[in-house]
């Protein structure tokens, strides 16, 4: 045997034995499970509302998804120059709106003034909303118009800029005051954002994963050591791929089932896709279309 085979198999047996003492020192913590979060079926969130039958993040998307049966939406929030809390998604408002320039710069009456079905086309390529009178609708405001819903919400400002700086304490302020802390989710890309909210909330509100909690979750599941993984998030909102990692595994979504950590796939339009998530042990489908969503789960289940 040769000096080379034999340092490979030491080392081997030492990794062998550090896996096998880590598992035996090792207790694994699932998350407290949140009430918000306690459902006995996958559930379906309309992205911006029913963002592809009516413009997004409107009162009329919002709507027209409850008539569809959804369970809850799937929302991004960011903040006006006046520090109101608005449902939107992009940081500039040129893309669906007759106005220009950053949402951070304008007053929410400013904002109001703006046509939000101004560059929605219909499913049949159709300006049909635009005129409308479709404008910017407050957090405080979707709350209040649908208190059975869950919502999940998305800090999209930055923790580096002013606005993202007051977002998490004016977020935990709204949903304590509305007493909605047991019917929202709240989440970012930002892991920093979502550790700024919690700082407030302290555990009371189910958080979701941000970018770097997704990887290392991933990266503990690939590993031997996925037993020492510890979640610090309470649900996944999670696209099928990032980058060149396939997120859609029975394994993975039973690896963090098991931690109390349901994954919810976002944005799914296709019925044979969602199907298959639903199969595969996805607790959550988000979706542009409630209309084919809804009827896709329940098939699904």
């Amino acid at each position: 045997m040769g000096k080379k085979t034999k340092i490979g198999i030491a080392a081997a047996a030492v990794g062998a034995a550090a896996w096998a003492g880590s598992k035996a020192l090792t207790t694994v913590q699932p998350r407290e499970k949140k009430a918000a979060l306690q459902y006995d079926r996958p559930v379906v969130l309309a992205h911006r509302g029913a963002a592809a039958l009516a413009p997004e993040n409107t009162m009329a998307a919002f709507k027209k998804a409850a008539e569809y049966g959804v369970d809850g939406f799937e929302i991004d929030i960011r903040l006006t120059s006046d520090e109101e809390l608005i449902v939107f998604h992009d940081e500039f408002i040129d893309r669906t709106t007759d106005g220009a320039g950053r949402v951070a710069d304008y007053s929410l009456d400013k904002l109001r003034t703006f046509d939000l079905g101004y560059h929605f086309e219909d499913l049949k390529g159709n300006k049909s909303y635009r005129g409308k009178s479709e404008k910017i609708v407050t957090l405080g405001e979707l709350l209040e118009e649908f208190p059975e819903m869950y919502i999940n919400i998305d800090m999209k400002d930055s923790p580096e800029t002013y606005e993202g700086s007051l977002m998490p304490s004016k977020l935990w302020r709204l949903i304590e005051s509305t007493d909605a802390v047991d019917r929202v989710g709240v989440t970012s890309f930002y892991d920093e954002q979502i550790d700024r909210f919690n700082l407030y909330a302290q555990n009371r509100v189910a958080l979701g994963a941000g970018e770097n909690e997704v990887r290392k979750a991933y990266a503990a599941f690939n590993s031997q050591f996925g037993h020492l993984y510890k979640p610090r998030a309470d649900m996944f909102q999670i696209p099928i791929r990032s980058s060149v990692f396939n997120l859609v595994s029975p394994r993975f979504i039973a690896f963090l089932s098991a931690l109390n950590v349901p994954v919810h796939y976002w944005t799914i339009n296709d019925p044979d896709v969602m199907r298959a998530l639903v199969g595969a042990g996805a607790k959550g489908i988000i979706t542009d279309r409630p209309e084919l969503a809804v009827e896709a789960v329940k098939k699904a289940e």
